[in-house]
């Protein structure tokens, strides 16, 4: 099992920035690919950003490229997504996911693990 924790949401004025992270817990975090996908009310969820485990790999949505990065710190056992330049269509709810399988993050399929979420709200 791995445990997902996402913090870092919050309130913030079109063109600002937020930065969220995702503590990982439970098994062996460097065999895990990440994912940050996002689900705003009345929408499928998106696919934002991943990242390979070793870093090596970096995918990031059409919508975010330029203004989003995706990073991960193993010894910290922690993913995190720098967002830049924030628009109001940037607001939904953005969840953390983990597999071992980097195709099934990118690719928007199910993840195998998921954190509760932290809502993005961007107010013009």
């Amino acid at each position: 099992q791995v445990q997902l924790v996402e913090s870092g949401g919050g309130l913030v004025q079109a063109g600002g920035s937020l930065r969220l992270a995702c503590a990982a817990s439970g098994r062996t975090f460097t065999s895990y690919h990440m994912g940050w996908f996002r689900q705003a009310p009345g929408k499928q969820r998106e696919f934002v950003a991943a990242i390979s485990s070793s870093s090596a790999s970096i995918s990031y949505g059409d919508s975010v490229k330029g203004r989003f990065t995706i990073s991960r710190g193993n010894a910290k056992n922690t993913v995190y997504l720098q967002m830049n330049s924030l628009k109001p269509e940037d607001t939904a709810v953005y969840y953390c996911a983990a597999d071992t399988s980097y195709y099934t993050v990118v690719n928007g399929m199910s993840p195998q693990y998921w954190g509760q979420g932290t809502q993005v709200t961007v107010s013009s």
